[in-house]
């Protein structure tokens, strides 16, 4: 049996980087990814699907110098954002944060940052093993070595640590950490695959030039139904965008109200249309009177993970605290640091896993839950807040939100009244609602598992 100090299951962002520092801080560190085949990528390698950008101050949040990122992989340099609601609608050229990168944010070829960040483990003596499926991890606190991983070969791993970074599919972290609740407890109530979690559908298309908004991001609230629905489109390099939609799994149309209210909905639809057709009528909506979109749309078929169109989960879940006592830390979207709301979280997946692996590194891994909460935890307390308050929002309230959110940041001189009218008491709610919510999230109680919980 092979033996490694660091043993990370997953080698997405966050798995990647809990090796890189694991083996920076002198750790025997290995990555195990089970791996994917894709158009954009020779070879098989970890399942590299989002859209893809990242904001200013996310870049501060991942804690790795802008820099050091290979041209290759950045796509587009971005002005702002466009939120687009059935009637009313607001553009955004500023986060509103502190931030060390100088600009709105980038949209970025996620192979490639990946790869680059394969290669940075690599570098600093990580083994990363692509191609390799972890069936189980046994686990014996007093043993040595004290994690035993079974790959699906038939091998077994040895480690001292354990990072699980299987994304927020979690298979295997599903399986290890069950076993560290109550009987009567099931993991899947935290963590589930199916009733907690988000598809996201995106095709890879070529916008005719004269329409092409090549350095901001769209995104249409309120004309998809579920909780945080929203189709969106993601400039790349060229005339291409990644044209996609998230909505949650297992929604039934017939528990849809005020069915007529959704643009993208259709009165003899049986069903949730597909993510295809979602992109179809998106498309036809804001372009068909001038185009034929299937012609002057078409699709870039040797990008993505197959013909230009790929398919992925997206965490929908509060995070979770890590049973660090047993040596596991859980890092990226297998804790939950991910979000549909903000179209996933590299940047959390990134740092998370960053900790993870230097806090093993210096058989420090105890100090893990806190560790993570003080670098990401404002990030994730935004996230979980905004999500609770938008759950169920139809398509009414997003334009109420929006036309409150216009008046708010930057009333002209002959909106001034109109201004202080819609803002006073309709900002007031927004503002106050989030206060309230954040407040009662306060001190990381918008951890959903506390370390507390787990039975060691």
């Amino acid at each position: 049996m092979e033996r490694y100090d660091v043993a990370v299951v997953g080698g997405g962002p966050a798995g990647t980087c809990a090796g890189w520092e694991a083996a920076k801080g002198g750790s025997r560190a290995v990555v195990l990814e089970k791996g994917v085949p894709r158009e954009d990528r020779d070879g098989l390698g970890p399942d590299s699907t989002d859209a893809a950008g990242m904001l200013d101050y996310w870049v501060d949040i991942m804690d790795i110098d802008y820099e050091r990122i290979p041209e290759e992989a950045i796509l587009r340099e971005l002005s702002g954002t466009d939120f687009v609601g059935p009637n009313e609608s607001v553009s955004l050229d500023t986060t509103g944060m502190d931030a060390g990168y100088d600009g709105f944010g980038f949209t970025f070829q996620r192979a490639r940052m990946d790869d680059w960040l394969r290669e940075e483990a690599e570098s600093e003596g990580a083994d990363y093993r692509v191609g390799v499926s972890v069936t189980d991890v046994e686990t014996d606190l007093s043993g040595d070595p004290r994690h035993v991983l079974s790959l699906r070969d038939g091998e077994d791993i040895g480690a001292k640590y354990l990072v699980l970074a299987d994304g927020p599919q979690r298979q295997v972290t599903s399986r290890v950490l069950d076993r560290y609740l109550p009987a009567d407890v099931d993991i899947t109530d935290y963590v589930g695959t199916t009733h907690a979690n988000h598809i996201a559908y995106q095709e890879h298309r070529e916008v005719p030039e004269e329409v092409f908004e090549d350095d901001r991001l769209k995104f249409w609230w309120g004309y998809m139904p579920g909780e945080t629905a929203y189709p969106w489109v993601f400039p790349n390099d060229g005339n291409v965008a990644r044209i996609g939609l998230t909505m949650p799994i297992g929604l039934d149309i017939d528990e849809i109200e005020n069915r007529e209210d959704y643009a993208l909905l259709r009165p003899d639809d049986d069903g949730i249309p597909s993510g295809g057709e979602y992109i179809q009528r998106l498309l036809e909506r804001e372009y068909g009177d001038e185009y034929d979109v299937e012609e002057d749309f078409p699709l870039v078929e040797d990008r993505g993970k197959r013909g230009g169109t790929e398919t992925y989960a997206i965490s929908s879940t509060r995070p979770i605290d890590s049973p660090t006592r047993a040596g596991i830390a859980v890092a990226g979207g297998a804790m939950g640091t991910t979000s549909a709301f903000h179209e996933g979280g590299y940047h959390v997946a990134v740092r998370s896993g960053r900790i993870a692996g230097e806090l093993a590194a210096d058989d420090e891994l105890r100090r893990y839950n806190d560790a993570w909460k003080e670098a990401i935890g404002d990030e994730l307390l935004r996230n979980v807040t905004f999500a609770d308050i938008v759950a169920d929002y139809g398509p009414a309230d997003w334009d109420r939100t929006f036309g409150v959110a216009n008046d708010l940041l930057a009333p002209e001189d002959d909106k001034l009244l109109r201004w202080q009218l819609r803002s006073g008491l309709a900002g007031l709610k927004v503002v106050g609602e989030y206060k309230w919510r954040k407040f009662g999230y306060r001190d990381g109680k918008y951890v959903q598992l506390r370390e507390a919980e787990y039975q060691l």
